[in-house]
């Protein structure tokens, strides 16, 4: 009996393909802004409560940690949004076969690359 399956993956040798890659990292980034929006919205919470607060969370978000996580928070959103785009095109059949899949997983890393560091240029 022969069959076509394969019997014995190794999943600890690193072979997913790109378009998995960037689906898994798509789930990723979706953990990352649910926990990330702590610190948004402890940020807005400071800088909407008064003028003194305003100014406490400017210095906040001028400090490296602080500008190191704000723009943490806004490369994870711009690679959510932008491969969630890509699924929702996938699910209308545009881009769903396997090199489409993967040059699309291309175009979501280097618009996230485009995207955050255009945003981050604006921003500092």
């Amino acid at each position: 009996m022969k069959t076509d399956r394969p019997v014995n993956l190794n999943l600890f040798v690193f072979s997913f393909p790109l378009a998995a890659i960037v689906s898994i990292t798509h789930r990723i980034t979706g953990v990352m802004l649910f926990v990330g929006v702590a610190f948004a919205l402890y940020a807005l919470g400071l800088a909407t409560s008064s003028e003194q607060g305003f100014a406490e969370a400017k210095v906040l978000v001028a400090q490296p940690l602080g500008m190191f996580i704000l723009l943490g928070l806004i490369a994870t959103l711009t690679f959510h949004i932008i491969a969630g785009l890509k699924h929702l095109l996938m699910d209308f059949h545009v881009g769903d076969t396997v090199g489409a899949a993967y040059f699309g997983s291309i175009a979501v890393i280097v618009l996230t690359l485009i995207v955050t560091g255009a945003i981050g240029v604006v921003l500092w």
